[in-house]
């Protein structure tokens, strides 16, 4: 019996192990959180709008535990995008300049670490809010 070509398949096995545990990747929410100081972490809190570390302005759906130090938000944006049905239209004014346009991407919540939250801006206008409280847990 020919028995030349086991190294050739045992080493395919050995290749494939390879790839499929060094291609594995953590979910997002398993990441570390980002560096901070010393103090305590921001305290956002639902229905308020932020501004983040790398820029980015959002909305606070819900603030998890004191121990996930994580926040449910929606993304605010100043393009409008009529091909999705989650985006709302934010009042003149509620981010930045007055009479700027502002866009809330509600259709994809995500969560964040505190940590990354740098300024508070504001609290979102009450009927605004009452049209996307139930997003992510919020309330």
């Amino acid at each position: 019996m020919d028995t030349s070509w086991w190294p050739a398949a045992v080493a395919v096995v050995a290749v494939v192990l390879v790839v499929l545990v060094a291609g594995r990747r953590p979910g997002r929410a398993r990441r570390d959180p980002p560096p901070h100081g010393p103090g305590a972490a921001p305290q956002p809190r639902a229905g308020e709008l932020w501004s983040l570390a790398d820029g980015r302005l959002c909305l606070v759906l819900a603030a998890s535990s004191v121990r996930a130090h994580r926040a449910r938000v929606a993304w605010i944006t100043g393009k409008y995008d009529d091909r999705r049905a989650g985006v709302i239209p934010l009042p003149p004014g509620t981010v930045g300049a007055q009479g700027r346009a502002g866009f809330l991407e509600a259709d994809r919540p995500e969560e964040v670490w505190v940590w990354e939250f740098r300024s508070r801006l504001g609290v979102l206008d009450p009927a605004v809010w009452d049209e996307v409280k139930g997003l992510g847990g919020g309330g």
